[in-house]
């Protein structure tokens, strides 16, 4: 036994030099005879029950692993001349010794069962040398570990484990190749096929290291690529082919190595998501921590609960670098409530509340880019696995511009050729053995949470993606992601996808949406922030009332606004009144901006702001009188402590004026510039201007002023009460039915018609979902009966409403669903779709 100890430490201590060939093989040859010798003696007289010695055969199973794995023996590593002298002179003393140790296995009959799985790590480094013959004498003898396990204890998982264990070890070491994983599979299954018991269990078996063995020659071959991209998708294969054979000490291994990843190129928000697949594994516990679940950055953890609170610090941090707010505000409300509930330790929570506090303060201040999302496609065999003849969404970087990440592709595989289309390509292309890579800029699809519905959401609270469309026949192909993104990558893989295609009518319906949204954002960010360069809103505003930029809205005029046209499509005339709407909604919006734009221009650029206005009277006249007036409502700050979502407010102020077009489909007729809104045949509810008052109003404005600054004194509610000063015969109660949400406050000078507004709403409320951000509401009765003007003014004050039933149920049950949609626009001709 001490024998075999020394022969080893001489093996791994070779007292000479790498160069010195002839005395290394004299020294192995010398070794080799000894071994066998050895082996014999321990055959004759420690195999037996009685005289067998499990350390003797321990130490001979390892010693003669290290002989045959030392690297004086690699003779691939050698030059060919080399090679073929060491062959001609010693042979090959590898495969001399793992036929010896073939043998010496099989003679331990039913003492081989006290070896296992301790000796499937030695084994496997044998099998993995690159010699055919040695592979094929050896690899059967996985078969009978499992024969033996399984015939003790009728399953065979402490080998399954082990071996995949050893496997990410030495493959990731540089031992394997595809050759070893297509020899495995084929000597197990057809030793297999002999035992019809356990055939089952071992294809089942051998299909998961199958399965490995691809991701980690995938992930071995890309670790020293320059692309932390490819090593980022092969260690998420490898953490999620570990997750799903739930061997979750591996999966912790790859999720820090991803995350490590992400953190040297800076992928905050990404990182984050990863050690938060960490800390799910957790629970807010006391029981202590064990080994495999204890990572290096974090061994002064004891428990489960200090651990996962040091994981979420940690993740909060790196939310708060990625700038996603709303994800670490709800780790610290998950752990505020740890602190005040659990532990009871206040000061933390303190800590905790004002961090979240900061939180909400940067998700309203600081402007946040939204980015630009890829698609890209990979073709052809001369792609790894793990990217061939597949689709990926990728999420770019703030400010990231499509060339600039098509130019950074391109450099990563230099051979492949860009493809200047969109459609999937061709089976030829798929199966050429070159590289073809597809890329093209895609939109997400807004999935608006629930707790949004009918609730005053500020633009910086929910992100609105819009459409870029052209006014062509459009094809639109909605992808769908394996996960949602940002995630624990930049990208993921499309699993499915389907396409559709869009009107003229209906992409021009799409692009006036968009630019009078775009419009509205604006003026929101310049409102709140003062800093803001000028030259984003010069640019949009000059190309859209200055006809000798882009035309305007003109040619949406001469392409649909015609009789030709409403003859050959009587089923638009819908949607040919919400254009028209709609191009009726830009002009007030264009007017806020040209105000705003002349208050932040400088004075070199005062004749071009001069310019723009003179372009903008003429289009005001000309849409006034073909389309009717339009008002936003008054967007008063200082009436409010928390900003309005002037994008959400138009919406839900646009599609009342739409239902109001729509009660009947016909083209609305043209009014005078100063009408309120476009005459109809039936009665409209018409919005009164902020000026009018009511002839009582002058008598009690002294009172009032006195209300008011007592109103100041009082704390703020978020309810409307009726005055208690007022009487039940001063004051009619509203119904329900007759209470609605919207952005526009009428007075009570207003022509009172509540069951058209009524209607009107109730059809906007079907047609589109909105976020509205004010209350108003109509009273029944005649000119008799009119609300106390005190109770009307805190009617028409913001009122937010929240639900807490709706919002803790959201917390409670979290969207379960981790897939994303994502679409492209593709143009077609009109002939291809006459034709269909």
């Amino acid at each position: 036994m001490e024998t075999f100890i020394l022969f080893k430490d001489l093996i791994e201590k070779n007292v000479y030099p790498s160069d010195w060939m002839a005395m290394s093989m004299v020294q192995n040859r010398v070794f080799l005879r000894a071994i066998n010798k050895f082996a014999e003696t321990m055959t004759q007289k420690f195999l037996e029950n009685m005289n067998f010695e499990q350390q003797l055969w321990n130490n001979y199973f390892h010693l003669a692993v290290k002989f045959i794995t030392q690297d004086s023996l690699q003779l691939e590593h050698f030059s060919q001349a080399k090679c073929m002298k060491i062959l001609n002179k010693y042979g090959d003393m590898r495969r001399l010794i793992g036929f010896n140790i073939r043998d010496m296995w099989y003679k331990l009959a039913q003492n081989k069962i006290h070896f296992i799985p301790e000796m499937v790590g030695p084994i496997l480094e044998m099998t993995l040398i690159p010699e055919i013959e040695l592979r094929k004498a050896t690899i059967p003898i996985f078969f009978d570990m499992m024969l033996c396990e399984y015939a003790m204890f009728n399953k065979f998982r402490k080998f399954e484990d082990e071996i995949i264990l050893k496997l990410d070890h030495t493959v990731e070491g540089g031992c394997g190749d595809e050759q070893y994983m297509e020899l495995f599979q084929k000597i197990i299954l057809k030793c297999a096929e002999e035992h019809p018991a356990i055939a089952k269990s071992v294809q089942h078996f051998v299909h998961l290291v199958k399965g490995l063995l691809e991701k980690l020659l995938d992930y071995r071959s890309v670790m020293s690529d320059e692309s932390k991209g490819n090593r980022m998708s092969c260690t998420v294969n490898l953490l999620n082919f570990y997750k799903e054979i739930n061997r979750e000490e591996m999966y912790i291994r790859y999720l820090y190595k991803l995350r490590d990843l992400h953190l040297d190129c800076e992928n905050y928000t990404e990182a984050a998501y990863t050690l938060l697949l960490h800390a799910k594994l957790l629970k807010w516990s006391d029981e202590q921590c064990t080994s495999h679940v204890m990572p290096r950055d974090f061994h002064d953890s004891q428990t489960q609960r200090q651990l996962k609170e040091n994981l979420y610090k940690t993740i909060i941090n790196y939310f708060d670098k990625g700038k996603m707010w709303e994800e670490a505000l709800n780790l610290c409300k998950e752990l505020a409530d740890q602190f005040e509930k659990e532990i009871f330790d206040y000061e933390l929570l303190s800590q905790n509340l004002k961090q979240q506090a900061t939180f909400y303060e940067n998700i309203m201040k600081i402007l946040r880019p939204t980015p630009d999302y890829f698609a890209v496609g990979y073709y052809g065999r001369g792609f790894p696995l793990f990217l061939r003849n597949k689709v990926f969404i990728y999420r770019g970087k703030e400010y990231e511009r499509r060339e600039d990440f098509q130019g950074q592709l391109m450099t990563e595989f230099p051979n492949a050729v860009r493809m200047n289309t969109t459609s999937a390509p061709a089976s030829n292309i798929k199966n050429s053995p070159g590289q073809f890579i597809q890329c093209f800029t895609v939109q997400p699809v807004l999935e608006e949470p629930s707790r949004f519905k009918d609730k005053p959401v500020p633009d910086q609270v929910i992100n609105t993606f819009l459409y870029a469309l052209q006014s062509m026949w459009i094809e639109r192909t909605t992808f769908i992601t394996a996960y949602k993104l940002p995630g624990i990558l930049r990208w993921f893989e499309v699993i499915s996808s389907s396409t559709n295609t869009i009107s003229p009518l209906e992409n021009a319906i799409e692009t006036m949406q968009k630019t009078n949204e775009k419009i509205l954002t604006l003026i929101t960010q310049y409102k709140a922030d003062d800093h803001l360069p000028i030259n984003p809103l010069s640019m949009l505003l000059n190309g859209i009332v200055d006809p000798a930029v882009m035309g305007g809205f003109a040619k949406y005029e001469k392409a649909f606004f015609t009789e030709a046209y409403s003859e050959e499509h009587p089923e638009d005339c819908e949607k040919l009144n919400h254009l028209k709407n709609l191009i009726a909604w830009q002009v007030p919006m264009l007017e806020k901006g040209i105000k705003l734009h002349g208050k932040r221009v400088q004075d070199d650029l005062r004749p071009f702001h001069d310019r723009m206005e003179e372009c903008f009277k003429q289009l005001k006249l000309k849409v006034q009188k073909e389309y009717g007036l339009r008002e936003l409502p008054d967007f008063d700050e200082k009436r409010t402590s928390r900003p309005r979502s002037m994008l959400r407010s138009y919406r839900q102020v646009s599609m009342i004026s739409l239902s109001s077009l729509n009660a009947e489909c016909n083209t609305p007729i043209k009014g005078p510039a100063d009408s309120v809104v476009p005459d109809s045949p039936r009665p409209r509810t018409p919005i009164l201007k902020s000026e009018e008052k009511a002839p009582d109003r002058a008598i009690k404005e002294e009172g009032e002023v006195k209300l008011r600054r007592e109103r100041k004194r009082q704390k703020r509610s978020s309810v409307v009460f009726a005055d208690s000063k007022t009487e039940p015969s001063d004051t009619k109660r509203l119904s329900r039915k007759q209470e609605f949400r919207s952005d526009t406050n009428l007075s009570d000078q207003a022509e009172k018609r509540p069951s058209s507004v009524l209607k009107q709403m109730s059809f906007a409320s079907r047609s589109v979902p909105t976020i509205p951000a004010l209350i108003f509401a109509v009273a029944n009765g005649g000119e008799d009966q009119n609300l106390d003007q005190n109770a009307l003014k805190r009617m028409s004050q913001p009122t937010f409403m929240l639900s807490l039933d709706e919002d803790d149920e959201e917390r409670k049950n979290p969207p379960k669903s981790k897939k994303a949609s994502f679409f492209k626009n593709r143009l077609t001709s009109k002939s291809g779709e006459d034709s269909k």
